[in-house]
């Protein structure tokens, strides 16, 4: 209980209080003792303060200036993406003009033949029986490599590239396959599959996973064939390699789209011209 009661009553050590109290005889303890020093403080804290009000009134004069050249870049922007939105739908609407002259001058140039050319060469949409296989990436795709599909200049991370959808499509064409569309785009005889980075371009338009591909055909035969093919086992391999994800199943009915644009070109003799001796080869419109 002394002990307590001591505590209490001298909350400050003693040897801390003495030395309090040495600094304050001295005129060390770090306030300011003379005049001069006192103004100089004085002087300091004006100073800091003044500094600090300038700065605020700096800030507040300056935001409206701020908020106005906002709000000005925002209308620039929301103006430009108008204006380049009204373009793409002008060059939607020209190139829905350009195709549908295509399949006319198509059908006009294959006479009795030309609504099979149209069918077989994209110009008409199809639609009748086939099947719908669906490939996509691996769950939890990763964006590292090191594996053998990277050797090959794949990525080994469970992800679908453009070999994997060019060998699924030309297996498809050589199972039977009458017509065939990626994610609603048509293929023609002179579509390409490439990738930019780690996209999938088809004629130079971005595809996104998963890729739902859409052939026409006789539905079971074209099944069939296609998974006994090398390319279908690929796939295969690819899903059991690198799990990436797929699936197939006949269609009763399958609808593809028309391709988007069309390269109509066509050739016609010419008669020679026995004047100049020179044989002619015959001159190509488009």
């Amino acid at each position: 209980m002394s002990l307590l009661t001591t505590v209490m009553e001298h909350s400050l050590d003693e040897g801390y209080a003495e030395a309090s109290a040495r600094r304050r005889a001295d005129g060390s303890d770090g306030t300011p003792r003379t005049l001069k020093a006192k103004l100089g403080l004085a002087a300091g804290l004006v100073l800091a303060a003044l500094v600090v009000t300038l700065g605020a009134a700096e800030a507040q004069v300056a935001a409206p200036v701020v908020a106005k050249e906002r709000e000005e870049l925002i209308d620039r922007v929301n103006a430009e993406t108008s204006k380049a939105d009204t373009l793409e739908a002008d060059v939607e609407e020209l190139r829905k003009d350009v195709s549908e002259r295509q399949r006319k001058a198509l059908q006009e140039h294959g006479g009795d033949q030309g609504g099979l050319v149209a069918l077989l060469s994209g110009a008409t949409a199809v639609e009748g029986p086939g099947i719908k296989l669906v490939v996509d990436d691996a769950e939890d795709t990763d964006q590292g490599g090191g594996g053998p599909r990277e050797s090959a200049g794949f990525a080994d991370t469970g992800r679908v590239r453009d070999r994997d959808m060019q060998r699924v499509v030309n297996g498809l064409w050589q199972s039977g396959a009458e017509a065939i569309a990626i994610n609603g785009q048509r293929l023609t005889a002179l579509s390409a599959i490439r990738a930019a980075g780690d996209a999938i371009l088809v004629d130079n338009r971005p595809l996104v996973p998963p890729y739902t591909v859409l052939a026409a055909g006789d539905g079971k035969k074209l099944a069939t064939a296609f998974q006994d093919s090398a390319d279908g086992q690929y796939l295969q391999a690819l899903h059991e390699s690198f799990d990436i994800r797929t699936s197939i199943s006949e269609q009763e009915k399958v609808r593809l789209p028309a391709a988007p644009s069309l390269i109509v070109r066509t050739a016609e003799p010419q008669a020679a011209d026995t004047g100049s001796g020179a044989a002619d080869t015959g001159k190509g419109t488009s």
